[in-house]
């Protein structure tokens, strides 16, 4: 039962502060960022439970994708984030994310995904989980002073109680054995928790009356609208993503196998799969979702390896969903809380990319690839997406990922400089 609390909190650590950015980016009201927080629960729970059973059959969470967000806000700034305006973007996007799921499963069904598995190396999955780290680090901090669109000022008697929270989880997980290593996660975020609520007077947002029981809505924002502009969106999405499902599966697999070990099969059923939680995530009007790697960061911070837990887990997710009042309750997790417990996961994460780096000898091949793809990819992270608003929308929604770029980078680089024949070399 710990367990699949503790797999619970952690999907809910996942699910909880994405709509409250995007709400945030939309100028939604209270109400409209609590319902779509319903229908994010409800798409994660069922996505989670879905590759489990038919997928990639892992404990991985399905997660908010990072690059669905950055596209909800080039579309806000593009088209437009109040009115009819708005309204018109969110369902350019709730079309993008079926089409995108579509091509998803097509590379799924005719077994084309699994040909992206020779591209990622351990040099690529390494740059990866480590710019990973480097783009998601800054957010999580960010979550835990306090800081956002409305304040602007770092609040750190929430931060101090934030860093005990990360604290206490890591030491939970390094210094301690049996139970408590297991929900370290766990009782780290209900320290957290307690302590915000004695210490913190924080001003309670209410939402007007809830029914107990509420079914998750269809195309909340109104029917998906097709525009031949959002075609190479979900082209270019769709490829970007695949190189996500290796990345997810490689941390896995290692930190569950001592080695990154998966199936060309598991490649494709993930992918297949993966498409089919894009349609759910555009039908229910949410933010697609993808397979996150951190959650190899958190299997092994609780060494927590059995599948049960997360499905049921998972279930749990999609019950919670029906009742509104128990979404307010869960919702009430304080963000630097949550922000704090995520980015001890990524602790572990971040020495799973440094190790895969490092896995063959570092010549001066190994190197170059590293320190180019890290530079260039860690530097575009700290440049406004502003400063590209005078390129096409596609073009601008690449250059501004530091993390696409620089995985990117790498492959090609991986791919076009060929290891030395040390035979060959020896020889002459």
């Amino acid at each position: 039962m710990f367990s699949i609390i503790q797999w619970f909190i952690f999907l809910l650590a996942n699910a909880v502060a994405i709509p409250i950015v995007i709400g945030s980016i939309f100028h939604m009201e209270a109400m409209e960022i609590m319902l779509l927080m319903q229908r994010t629960f409800f798409i994660i729970g069922l996505a989670c439970f879905l590759q489990g059973w038919l997928g990639h059959k892992l404990q991985i969470v399905d997660g908010p994708a990072g690059l669905w967000v950055s596209t909800f806000a080039v579309f806000a700034a593009s088209i437009g984030s109040t009115g009819a305006a708005g309204i018109e973007a969110l369902q350019l996007l709730e079309m993008a994310m079926i089409l995108t799921g579509v091509l998803l499963m097509i590379f799924g069904v005719f077994r084309l995904s699994g040909k992206v598995i020779s591209y990622f190396t351990p040099l690529v999955t390494g740059v990866f989980l480590t710019l990973l780290t480097f783009q998601l680090s800054g957010t999580f901090l960010q979550g835990m002073f306090g800081i956002s669109d409305q304040v602007q000022q770092a609040q750190m008697g929430g931060f101090s109680i934030a860093l005990i929270t990360f604290i206490a989880v890591l030491l939970f997980s390094n210094f301690f054995h049996g139970w408590v290593k297991s929900y370290a996660v766990l009782l780290g975020i209900a320290l957290g928790w307690i302590l915000f609520e004695l210490l913190i007077d924080q001003p309670k947002e209410t939402v007007s009356s809830q029914p107990w029981l509420s079914i998750p809505e269809w195309f909340a924002w109104g029917a998906p609208q097709f525009d031949w502009s959002i075609v190479p969106v979900a082209v270019l999405t769709g490829l970007i993503l695949l190189s996500n499902i290796v990345a997810s599966l490689s941390a896995a697999t290692e930190v569950m196998d001592g080695k990154a070990r998966f199936t060309v099969s598991q490649m494709n059923r993930g992918s297949f799969m993966l498409g089919v939680n894009h349609g759910i995530s555009g039908v229910f009007s949410g933010v697609a979702v993808v397979p996150l790697a951190s959650s190899a960061g958190f299997i092994q911070l609780t060494g927590e390896k059995r599948k049960s837990p997360f499905m049921w887990a998972s279930l749990l997710l999609i019950i919670v969903a029906f009742f509104p009042p128990i979404i307010s309750f869960l919702a009430g997790i304080p963000s630097p809380i949550a922000n704090a417990a995520l980015l001890a996961t990524f602790v572990q994460l971040m020495g799973l990319g440094l190790r895969n780096l490092m896995a063959e000898e570092l010549d001066q091949r190994r190197l170059t690839i590293i320190t180019v793809s890290l530079l260039l990819g860690s530097g575009l992270m700290f440049i406004p997406s502003e400063s590209f608003a005078q390129l096409p929308g596609t073009v601008r929604q690449v250059i501004s990922n530091g993390m696409l770029v620089g995985t990117v980078l790498a492959v090609i680089f991986e791919q076009l400089w060929k290891k030395e024949d040390r035979n060959e070399v020896s020889s002459t």
